[in-house]
Parts: structure tokens; C-alpha cells; sequence
């Protein structure tokens, strides 16, 4: 992965309402939810909902699927491991950070 996809995830992640999108659509898993779901749950107007997706579309963390006339909108898992692999590529100078050695890992 390169840091400026990284960069460009964690900015679309550093907005409330996005951050709040996509760990609605982490915790739902594989079969996403529709916008409106979405702002029901979020309690988000449809508008401001509808930008914030593409912001997090545009940065790769979810993916929009055409389900008949509902757009589906969902993780992008792969994305994200590979934002979490990046962050902790080097972690603990290279070392296998499990156990007691996570916790002392803190740089």
C-alpha cells in the first residue's frame, strides 16, 4: 500500500459522521446496508449521508453495490487490513507483537 492511499483513508476517516458510517458498516459485515437504513440508524439526514459516502467511496474504505433499485454500501475489508498492516508494518522492530510484548510496544 502506499502512504498516500493511507493518508487519503485516514483523513476520510478523521470526520465524525464518516467514522461513524463506516463502523455501522463494519459491525453490520458482508451484507452492507442501504442509505436509507443508514441514516435511520445514524440518524443522519439523507443529504449529508450521501456526501460522506462518497467521501469514504472515494477513499476506498467502502464499496457501492446495485442491488435492483438499492444501492448497497459496504466495508471494504481488504482496504482496511491493508491501512492496519501499513500502521503496524514495523511495530515492535519487526518482532511478533502478541502477549506481553503488545503491551510494551508502545511507540
Amino acid at each position: 500500500m502506499k502512504e498516500k492511499d493511507v493518508i487519503k483513508a485516514l483523513a476520510a476517516l478523521a470526520q465524525i459522521n464518516r467514522l461513524q458510517i463506516f463502523r455501522a458498516l463494519v459491525v453490520v459485515g458482508k451484507d452492507g446496508l442501504t442509505p436509507a437504513v443508514l441514516a435511520d440508524r445514524l440518524d443522519m439526514p439523507a443529504n449529508t449521508l450521501s456526501f460522506h459516502l462518497k467521501e469514504l467511496l472515494n477513499s476506498d474504505l467502502i464499496t457501492q453495490e446495485r442491488s435492483g433499485r438499492h444501492l448497497i454500501y459496504r466495508a471494504h475489508y481488504s482496504q482496511m487490513n491493508a491501512v492496519l498492516d501499513f500502521l503496524t508494518e514495523n511495530c515492535c522492530e519487526g518482532q511478533t507483537c502478541l502477549g506481553e510484548t503488545a503491551i510494551s510496544c508502545q511507540y
